[in-house]
């Protein structure tokens, strides 16, 4: 198989990860304290606070990846290789 589909496979599995643990993190935190507290508010708000720091950790992982990937393509422009 061709390393770019596992690359690519690896990627996604990433960004699923980035999103998806700060929303359960801060959703089952908000969930405990609603039980503790006996309020109904704290899981809604916590939820939306893990979801903004999973859109967060996405644009930061993009930004590397950017980053890294136009680096990439002016290391291989200075060194005179083309793909």
């Amino acid at each position: 198989m061709d390393k770019n589909v596992f690359r690519y496979l690896t990627l996604i599995t990433q960004f699923g990860i980035y999103m998806l643990v700060p929303i359960f993190l801060c959703s089952f935190a908000g969930m405990f304290l609603d039980k503790k507290l006996g309020t109904s508010f704290f899981m809604v708000i916590l939820f939306f606070i893990g979801a903004l720091a999973g859109f967060r950790n996405i644009y930061v992982l993009a930004q590397k990846l950017t980053r890294d990937k136009s680096k990439g393509c002016r290391d291989e422009k200075s060194s005179g290789k083309s793909k």
